[in-house]
């Protein structure tokens, strides 16, 4: 005898299109043309803060920095939909998430100079630490989403990984996790094509990534058009809305405009019309063309916006350049508690000065 043990689908969202139209069937009636408009101020101070930040590593006042250009509608679709006490996990490129969730903008420039303690996320935050190697964040992803069923918080998780990170066997670990234990955990796949050099095509026979989750017993999946916010917004709010149930993967196709990190030179390996033919999707641009349509968007308007906020960026910069870290912090910040034997190491350094070279 043989029959179908299995069959399973992955279903593709748009609501807005590369120019700005919205197919109405889809538009959600939570979003207007207000929370539109809060989306592309959130997009667009996102991209400024992203290229002062990518300045200032390239004048030496910054270490190596992974730009978000080109990403910014899955990161503020997807924080936007976050309520007051669900958590976000990031890895290394989320910085829109830690804007949209109000993270002092000084401790972001801190970070980036290269100083760990402007990572002591404050709660009402409610994240994590940026977080490099790829993919570890997601079992840390998985025991929060866990923690707020055993506490019957109520509260969702909302993790983030990279089409590289797919790859990795921490992902497919947690994803197993959440499916098992049906935990409110919702992992977002940010694929934007290239996983450093190596591109999507090359590490998956897999035709979505988002498909991944079929094998974990994961029943809300998606795959959305990662540079259209409201797609995103709207997928991430309804697997929240239902995270009591279970868990969600939602895979967002974007596209990453630049390069990987400040060491990572992506002319070596990415053709120049596949830059080209992406450029008509930016995330941002579209949804200019919608707002302007309707006489809520203009260059001038957005001039006097980022004026705006320019000193406020000036301000955080210069704030985060005056920091003068406390090398104890080194001893401090690693466990909840301070250890014996860590307490015995701090007092001797202290003592012996050792971090200003005079031992």
């Amino acid at each position: 005898m043989k029959k179908e043990a299995f069959s399973g689908s992955v279903t593709y969202m748009q609501v807005m299109d590369e120019n700005g139209v919205i197919d109405k069937e889809l538009m959600p009636n939570y979003v207007d043309d207000n929370k539109i408009l809060e989306m592309l101020r959130y997009m667009v101070l996102a991209r400024e803060i992203d290229a002062k930040a990518l300045s200032l590593q390239r004048q030496g006042r910054a270490v190596t920095y992974a730009p978000l250009l080109g990403e910014e509608a899955t990161q503020v679709g997807a924080a936007m939909a976050l309520r007051k006490d669900d958590y976000f996990v990031p890895n290394f490129r989320q910085h829109a998430v830690y804007l949209v969730r109000g993270l002092p903008m000084d401790l972001y420039f801190t970070y980036w100079r290269g100083y760990e303690e402007a990572q002591k996320i404050p709660e009402n935050v409610k994240g994590l630490p940026v977080i490099v190697p790829v993919s570890t964040q997601m079992p840390h992803a998985a025991g929060i989403a866990y923690a707020q069923k055993y506490k019957k918080t109520g509260a969702a998780v909302i993790a983030f990984v990279g089409d590289g990170g797919t790859s990795e066997g921490d992902f497919y670990e947690a994803i197993n996790f959440a499916g098992a234990w049906n935990i409110p955990l919702i992992t977002i796949i940010e694929n934007n094509a290239w996983a450093i050099s190596e591109p999507t095509r090359k590490q998956t026979a897999a035709t979505t990534l988002a498909q991944k989750g079929i094998a974990a017993g994961i029943k809300r999946i998606i795959q959305v058009d990662g540079n259209d916010v409201i797609a995103v917004y709207k997928a991430v709010r309804e697997a929240i809305e239902a995270s009591a149930d279970g868990p969600a993967v939602i895979e967002a196709l974007t596209y990453r405009m630049g390069m990987h990190t400040t060491a990572d030179d992506p002319t070596k390996y990415r053709p120049d019309e596949e830059l080209e033919r992406w450029k008509p999707r930016d995330p941002i641009l579209r949804v200019k063309k919608y707002l302007t349509a309707k006489n809520l968007w203009s260059e001038d308007i957005e001039a006097k916006f980022l004026e705006e906020n320019m000193k406020k960026i000036d301000d955080a910069i210069e704030k985060a350049e005056s920091f003068v870290p406390d090398p104890k912090s080194m001893f401090e910040s690693v466990y909840s508690f301070m250890p014996a034997v860590l307490q015995e190491e701090m007092d001797e350094a202290v003592k012996e000065n050792f971090w200003q070279g005079d031992s």
